[in-house]
């Protein structure tokens, strides 16, 4: 992945990650015994800055545009995927906290913990609510929140609705994760350490300015006044490529694994002592090393392409931003199929429980399946759009 459109500032939070990539992996390790990243690493990652680039300037954050957060994301997943994956949705938080109100935002970056309160989010809404003065009364049950263990908020999907009680709307409220309660249900083949576990609220209440409706967040309609570029791009695109990062770095540690063993590990049953001597081997690592690369050029044009329609003032039509799903989900099936193939020329060695590769496996396994990136989805989608069958992509895929 190329450093160019990655400011100074950033590339700094990239080198601090990187020179304690050999701990994320060891972190990692541990971190699937105990289902959750450890809290000494999630600490010396959260003292890099990673996860809070997308918080706005003057609250102490970068403010950081869509590559460089890709960029962030993909450094981490170079020593732990399941770390990487946290710092995605943390930093979706950040970005999506940034669009709400002044008041909303103060709630939670203007107090003494500052940038570092962090904010995990789950867009479905496996909720109900009730209105009340001043706000809304909200129960209930969400599953998958990555990053709900060391965050001290929660953005979580809610129905909107009208005085006569039907739902005419989705929204995101903002809540206290003192105001929850969770329950552990994460006993999962990959990503172990990200703690995904269910966030469970009992009439909670939250005030009107801590719920963001989401029709208009997609139509670009945002409640906050920062002024920075990257509060300006659309909505839903910016935050599924926040969860491509993780992959891209997943991938390329996945190959570099492959290729440093290579000198030192031979192929049974053949005379080859050395894997690297073997020319389907070779072909082998040429054919994912294009494939990252290929995968990591289509990741920066979205990135770019979203980025820079904000500086023109440009909010992206549906039929566009179905083109960017659709590439993002490319993206991630062709990592799936380079560490596949991968776990191939490397051998039966790489599925012990000692081999980092197996748990890069098992990682992006499970979180290439992700709906927001999931890759079929995305191509009939876009399919549609390319015959004219618009209405029809909005069935598939009614928000993008």
């Amino acid at each position: 992945m190329s450093d160019a459109g990655i400011r100074p500032e950033v590339a700094a939070v990239i080198d601090r990650i990187d020179d304690m990539r050999a701990a994320l992996a060891a972190g990692g390790r541990a971190g699937e015994d105990l289902r959750r990243i450890p809290d000494e690493m999630f600490s010396a990652v959260a003292k890099t800055g990673a996860f809070s680039v997308s918080a706005p300037t003057k609250f102490g954050g970068l403010a950081a545009n869509t590559r460089e957060c890709n960029a962030v994301a993909r450094a981490i997943g170079r020593g732990d995927g399941g770390t990487a994956w946290v710092c995605g949705i943390l930093d979706s938080g950040a970005w999506v906290l940034s669009l709400m109100s002044e008041q909303a935002q103060q709630d939670v970056w203007g107090g003494e913990g500052g940038v570092d309160s962090f904010i995990s989010i789950v867009l479905a809404t496996t909720s109900d609510t009730e209105q009340v003065p001043g706000g809304l009364k909200v129960t209930g049950r969400w599953a998958y929140g990555t990053g709900s263990r060391h965050a001290g908020w929660s953005l979580l999907g809610i129905p909107l609705k009208n005085d006569a009680g039907e739902v005419v709307d989705a929204g995101l409220a903002l809540i206290p994760t003192t105001d929850l309660t969770l329950e552990d249900n994460w006993f999962v083949a990959g990503m172990k350490s990200t703690g995904s576990v269910i966030q469970v609220a009992e009439n909670v209440f939250v005030p009107d300015h801590r719920i963001l409706p989401l029709t208009a967040a997609v139509d670009g309609q945002h409640l906050g006044d920062n002024p920075e570029q990257t509060y300006q791009t659309v909505f839903v695109p910016s935050l599924f490529m926040k969860l491509v990062g993780p992959q891209l770095g997943m991938g390329r540690a996945a190959l570099d694994f492959v290729i440093a063993k290579a000198d030192t590990k031979a192929i049974a049953y053949t005379g080859y002592e050395k894997q690297s001597d073997s020319a389907s081997f070779q072909v082998q690592i040429a054919k994912a090393a294009l494939q990252l690369d290929a995968a990591e050029r289509v990741a920066e044009e979205v990135a770019d392409q979203i980025y820079d329609a904000a500086e023109r003032g440009y909010y992206a039509p549906y039929a566009e931003r179905i083109e960017m799903r659709a590439k993002a989900g490319w993206v991630v099936e062709t990592i799936t199929t380079m560490i596949h193939e991968l776990m191939t020329a490397h051998g039966s060695a790489g599925f012990a429980e000692a081999s980092v590769l197996q748990r890069i496996w098992r990682d992006q396994a499970t979180a290439s399946r992700h709906g927001h990136t999931l890759g079929m989805s995305g191509y009939e989608a876009y399919g549609k759009v390319l015959c004219g069958r618009e209405e029809e992509a909005r069935f598939v895929l009614p928000i993008v």
